[in-house]
Formats: structure tokens, C-alpha cells, sequence
């Protein structure tokens, strides 16, 4: 029978980030599926249930200020902030890991560029960058993706940069340069399996930190507009006082979907953390 990698049992006998990682599975499989069983359209008004009705049978977080149902816009909202989190980390990735392997391995002008550019993104409060090119870009949600996504690049970039600075000199990098490896070869096939554990342990925080900066555009009124539906936007009736007050079922379920997402992200980082570091697995 064969035997599971030590990190994955590792990772699995870790209670936290175990329950984190079904918490995440669940909600994603709800948020795709729920909305396939239900009558409710996210953008469509009810006019008999009318504005602002309480939780019911029919509707179960109520509807909103103009009628629509929100636990079906709290689904929809959650297909589209969860695809913003993983897409616009997935995209950091595609592009920081590349960039890293040059910087470190190259050297010379690749080093010295790839790294100005690196200290050049990260000097400059992150937010105040997606606000200024979602402005420019419009809030769509590709849009906020590429954006979230292309300035999140350099922490992943600088990560993989000192890892390749320590395993390019290593023996295994020398072995398959004596044996007639080229460049490409040696950066994908030897290095780059040696360098990415910290890449996926670090991925869940790049998750969250893509919600939490689509949630906090939406919030303040320049990321998605109704009547797209995300959790940022969602908590946006929050800014009302007679809402906030008054219309818990209108802002708390999402704000707690944030809440409980970010949580099981950052408790699934930790137990990847652990997982892929052999110190720590021992």
C-alpha cells in the first residue's frame, strides 16, 4: 500500500488547520451548489415579500432595499469573493515565482532590476495602489483580479529569491550542471521543487489578503457596485445607521462569512507552516 507524503499526514494530523481545511471545502461547495437548489435570484425583486422584510421561510436572511433576497446574494457574493481571493493569489504566484527564480539564480542586471522593482511595489501602502488602479482600471472583477493579483507579485518574487540564492549552490544544482543540464532545466526541474514549499505555505495569506482588499474597495463604495454581489459590498449597508442598528440579517451574515474565511485561511497557512518544515514536523 502506498505510503502519504510525511507533509500531507503532517498537515492532516494538525486538528486546526484540518478543521480549517473541511471549513473551506464545505464552504466553497456551498456557495457553488446552494444556488442550483434555490428559487431565489440574486438580482431579482420580490414585491410581495417587499423592502427590507425580516428573515422568513421564504427568505431567509430577509430581503435588502429594493427586495432582493440576500441570502441568495450572500451565495453569489461568496462565488465572487472567493474567486477574487484564490484567482488574485493564484496570479501573484504565476508571476512572483519566475521572476524570483531569475533573480536568484541569474544574478547581475536580473537581480539588480527584479529586485528594484520588488522594493518599489512594496514601498507604497497596498491600498492605496488598488484604489488608484481600480479607479483607473474600472471595478470590474477581472479588473480588481489583475490588479490585487499584478501588485501582489513581489512578496511571492522575494521569497523565492532567497531560497534560490541558498540551493543554487547546493551539490544536487551542481550534479545536474556536471550532467549537461541546461539553464531552464536546472531552474524548473532542480531548483524550483526545492524552493516552492514556502510558496505554498504563504498562499493562504495571500488569499486572505485578496479578500480582505476586495472587501475593503467594495465597502468603501469603489470596488464592485450592486447589482454585483460580494461580501464587501454586502456589508456596505452597515454604513447606514438605521440598517446597522435595526437590520442585523442585512450586514452581520457577511461580515461573519469574511470573518470565518480569513480565520480558516490564516489556520491552513499555519498548518501548511508546520507541515512542510521538517524541524517542525519533528
Amino acid at each position: 500500500m502506498r505510503k502519504s507524503h510525511p507533509a500531507l499526514t503532517a498537515f492532516w494530523s494538525d486538528r486546526r488547520a484540518a478543521a480549517a481545511a473541511i471549513f473551506l471545502g464545505v464552504e466553497i461547495l456551498l456557495v457553488l451548489l446552494l444556488p442550483l437548489f434555490l428559487d431565489q435570484a440574486p438580482n431579482l425583486t420580490d414585491r410581495a415579500a417587499g423592502f427590507w422584510a425580516p428573515p422568513s421561510a421564504q427568505h431567509l436572511l430577509g430581503t435588502d432595499d429594493v427586495g432582493r433576497d440576500i441570502f441568495a446574494r450572500l451565495l453569489h457574493g461568496g462565488q465572487i469573493s472567493l474567486l477574487v481571493g484564490f484567482a488574485s493569489a493564484g496570479l501573484g504566484v504565476v508571476l512572483g515565482v519566475p521572476l524570483g527564480l531569475l533573480a536568484g539564480y541569474k544574478g547581475g542586471k536580473w537581480e539588480y532590476w527584479i529586485m528594484r522593482a520588488c522594493d518599489t511595489f512594496q514601498s507604497f501602502p497596498s491600498i492605496i495602489l488598488v484604489l488608484a488602479m481600480v479607479s483607473l482600471l474600472g471595478p470590474s472583477v477581472w479588473n480588481i483580479i489583475l490588479v490585487i493579483g499584478g501588485l501582489g507579485w513581489a512578496s511571492v518574487a522575494r521569497l523565492v529569491y532567497g531560497n534560490t540564492l541558498s540551493a543554487k549552490k547546493a551539490e544536487y544544482v551542481e550534479a545536474s550542471r556536471a550532467l549537461g543540464a541546461g539553464d531552464g532545466a536546472i531552474l524548473f526541474r532542480t531548483i524550483l521543487p526545492n524552493v516552492v514549499a514556502p510558496v505554498w505555505a504563504v498562499l493562504p495569506l495571500k488569499v486572505v489578503r485578496a479578500i480582505l482588499s476586495e472587501s475593503s474597495l467594495s465597502f468603501l463604495g469603489v470596488g464592485l457596485r450592486t447589482p454585483q454581489a460580494s461580501w464587501g459590498n454586502l456589508t456596505q449597508s452597515a454604513m447606514e445607521l438605521v440598517t446597522l442598528t435595526t437590520r442585523p440579517w442585512a450586514w452581520l451574515p457577511p461580515g461573519l462569512c469574511i470573518v470565518a474565511t480569513a480565520l480558516a485561511l490564516l489556520l491552513v497557512g499555519e498548518g501548511l507552516r508546520k507541515a512542510l518544515n521538517p524541524r517542525k514536523r519533528q
